[in-house]
């Protein structure tokens, strides 16, 4: 069935056609907190990403991104970032999962106040 899965689906990591052009171009330049490794070739001309399970780009943290986009020129492992002690790590987005930020008052929280003490549900007459 794995086998089956690599051949047509491509968000669950990689499909066949891309494990055999990374076996036989690419090149590990290194790996990410999450398990996502990143490739090139050889004059590194192309670069990608192999997702460690689902395939969803906002995973890939700010400095992986930047440097497959060639905006710089060495990767994260050779040249990191340098980081601010204000900064939060790296989150994927969570929008659409249980994890996603609800306001005050939202329907999704059912156990909080609402978020207004003035507001009168309108009632027919």
């Amino acid at each position: 069935m794995n086998f089956l899965l690599k051949f047509f689906t491509w968000w669950n990591g990689q499909t066949f056609g891309t494990q055999l052009f990374t076996w036989r171009k690419g090149q590990l330049v290194g790996e990410d907190q999450q398990g996502n490794k990143y490739y090139q070739n050889d004059d590194g001309s192309k670069r990608w990403v192999i997702y460690n399970g689902e395939a969803e780009a906002s995973r890939v943290s700010p400095e992986w991104h930047g440097w497959l986009h060639h905006t710089f020129t060495n990767a994260p492992t050779v040249d990191p970032l340098p980081r601010k002690d204000w900064e939060k790590p790296h989150q994927e987005n969570l929008t659409g999962s249980p994890a996603a930020y609800a306001p005050p008052g939202s329907i999704r929280n059912f156990d909080s106040a609402p978020a207004r003490s003035d507001y009168e549900a309108w009632q027919p007459e």
